[in-house]
């Protein structure tokens, strides 16, 4: 599996507030959330946003809450992957469970700037910076998880076991 796209880059400690706003929650359809996604970080997010495009960011990103609306807004406004050192361990499993690819590598944070054209694959880790022609070393999915990324998430893959 593999993705690519234009990075988009934040910093640390970017929370699930920031993420997707509480005052948004009052809905869980994944659409009406990417609308509202970033925006109180960047107004102008959602209408930069490219299909397979890639959010680079730093330390501790999805930290707060633990809601699911986060990466389910920035699943559906059209980002295939996030890249970032390290993760709030609950923004990991929810993004996980919906089946949105997230990457930690210190390296490819610290390196891949706005703008950026970088591909991943997911089989093996390597996130390539095509624009800077760089490679970085992130940690492959085990197979059970690459299993629920290729299913769509948690439930998909659940409902497969059960099909077959």
């Amino acid at each position: 599996m593999e993705t690519k796209g234009k990075a988009h880059k934040f910093g640390a400690n970017i929370d699930t507030d920031v993420i997707i706003p509480a005052r948004y929650l009052n809905t869980s359809d994944p659409a009406e959330l990417a609308e509202h996604c970033m925006q109180d970080i960047d107004a102008d997010f959602t209408n930069k946003i490219a299909q397979g495009d890639i959010i680079v960011a730093g330390d501790n990103f999805g930290c707060g809450s633990s809601r699911e609306h986060a990466p389910i807004a920035i699943k559906a406004c059209g980002i295939s992957c996030v890249i970032a050192p390290t993760f709030a361990r609950i923004f990991y499993r929810n993004s996980i469970n919906i089946g949105m690819p997230i990457m930690e590598c210190r390296e490819a944070s610290e390196k891949i700037q706005e703008g950026d054209e970088v591909s991943i694959d997911f089989d093996t880790g390597i996130i390539t910076n095509v624009t800077r022609n760089e490679q970085y070393q992130a940690e492959p999915f085990p197979e059970f998880i690459k299993h629920i990324m290729d299913c769509g998430g948690l439930m998909n893959s659940i409902r497969h076991q059960e099909e077959q």
